[in-house]
């Protein structure tokens, strides 16, 4: 017989023992890389409950080894909730304030596709007031400025409508209630949770302000 005829040998058998041995190495092996990847990740994220709660076993594994100099985010990301709130004027009376976060909040809530108005147009319409007035509500960026307060109120008078109760809409108000989220009770940080509002003056309304919207 040659060599090409030759019968292979038998497979290898892995007893008991051993295949036990090589399952728990595994494990391990792949419950270490786990920990520690876990580790440099909150290592490296902003600050927050867990990394704060865990610090120092954190600093075991990360330093001085494998120290990170850098960072996961940029900025941290919000720990504060900003609601949207306007009340209006009619020749009636004044309304009471109505929260339109709240509503776009209700909107969003159990929609599995929800629309991009619900999610982001009154915030990033809030934030573009924001960024181009001062703390005395006086522009800081031309007509940027007024177009901001204009694309703000419109957003405002398309939830609310033309009139409250009958009575035409003849001046709207709004404010911002910014309230910083509360930390797990495990956190050492203590925050005040109280809302602190932000209220702009009375905008007048008129027809033109309705142009276009629906």
């Amino acid at each position: 017989m040659t060599g090409d005829d030759e019968a292979p040998g038998p497979a290898r058998v892995w007893s008991l023992p051993a295949l036990v041995v090589l399952a728990a190495a595994g494990v391990l092996l792949l419950t270490g890389t786990v920990v520690f990847l876990g580790a440099v990740f909150l290592q490296s994220a902003p600050p927050n409950a867990v990394s704060q709660r865990y610090q120092e076993q954190l600093n075991g594994v990360v330093y001085p080894e494998f120290e990170q100099n850098w960072k996961l985010f940029a900025p941290d990301p919000l720990q504060y909730n900003i609601s949207v709130q306007a009340r209006v004027r009619t020749v009636a009376g004044q309304g009471d304030w109505i929260d339109l976060t709240a509503r776009d909040i209700a909107a969003i809530r159990h929609n599995p596709i929800p629309s991009h108005a619900d999610q982001n147009l009154l915030r990033r319409a809030w934030d573009f007031y924001d960024g181009t007035h001062d703390d005395q509500h006086a522009g800081t960026a031309g007509t940027r400025s007024e177009l901001a307060e204009q694309y703000l109120k419109r957003i405002a008078l398309q939830r609310l409508g033309r009139a409250v109760g009958g009575s035409p809409i003849v001046a709207v108000e709004l404010r911002s209630a910014t309230a910083h989220i509360a930390p797990p009770p495990w956190s050492k940080d203590t925050v005040a949770t109280q809302p602190q509002y932000q209220e702009l003056g009375w905008w007048p309304v008129t027809d033109a302000d309705y142009q276009g919207l629906r």
